[in-house]
């Protein structure tokens, strides 16, 4: 009975901290917080690494793939009669809530510019979302559960993976970091190669080949900031070299995976 609950509890408290995370972030450019737009704020710390504006809009999708998450988990969109669950509910439930209260939290550092906040905040998300991913793949899901919980936060990790990398840049420039006397553009060879091997790692990790097009997504978005008349106007072509090795070696990793489940099942 105590359990039940506890598990009422812990379902509306996650409906009402991603409502919450949903409010905040929405009205963070509607006010704007602190008189600043999200954007301004990236813009205000100009680097390398940034992608085009245009490549945030990924986060209506995360949105929408969180509620229909949150519905389900409230027992909405289940079949009659369905197995329990392999994964552990509540556990999942927590950790999400926890990740909601730190993205709330991080509109609001990131607004008043207390960016080594937001990294600290943006860290905390990328760990839940780490915990959430590893407890999934563990797990044997049926196809609804792949789709209303798996698949939302596959696409929320691989984007938060990126926005974490591109959280560090942002504390670096902040910081007025002269990267030891090498380049930003050789920085930003770094960071990018070094983000392509996190998340190709997580991919095979996870099999996961959601959080994979999100990488690519994010990628191209970094390509079309470097190659258009808007962006950098293609003035680093090591960068934008190495983007495209990147998103090759992402697009030849997704192949690779889907290649290998595709096998499984032919087996099964």
């Amino acid at each position: 009975m105590r359990s039940e609950k506890n598990s009422s509890i812990l379902k509306a408290l996650t409906a009402l901290t991603f409502i919450l995370m949903v409010g905040v972030n929405g009205l963070a450019n509607a006010l704007p917080i602190n008189g600043l737009q999200t954007g301004q704020v990236s813009d205000s710390y100009p680097n390398l690494f940034a992608p085009a504006g245009v490549t945030f809009a990924i986060w209506g999708l995360i949105y929408v793939l969180l509620a229909f998450y949150t519905l389900y988990q409230l027992g909405l969109f289940h079949e009659k009669g369905a197995a329990a669950p392999d994964y552990n509910e509540d556990r999942i439930r927590v950790i999400f809530t926890l990740s909601s209260l730190c993205n709330t939290a991080w509109i609001f550092s990131w607004h008043y510019r207390l960016i080594p906040l937001s990294l600290i905040l943006i860290t905390g998300i990328l760990i839940c979302l780490i915990q959430i991913n590893l407890a999934l793949t563990d797990s044997t899901l049926s196809g609804r559960e792949r789709f209303f919980v798996r698949l939302p936060f596959s696409v929320y990790f691989g984007w938060i993976t990126v926005a974490a990398i591109a959280n560090a840049t942002t504390l670096l420039v902040g910081l007025g970091w002269k990267g030891f006397g090498l380049s930003e553009s050789t920085w930003t060879v770094v960071i990018l190669l070094t983000g392509m091997l996190i998340g190709v790692t997580a991919m095979f990790r996870n099999r996961n080949a959601a959080y994979g097009l999100v990488l690519i997504w994010a990628y191209g978005g970094i390509w079309l900031k470097h190659t258009s008349d808007s962006g950098f106007s293609g003035q680093y072509n090591t960068v934008i070299y190495t983007v495209l090795f990147c998103i090759a070696v992402y697009a030849a990793s997704e192949i690779y995976l889907f290649l290998k489940q595709s096998k499984k099942s032919s087996r099964a």
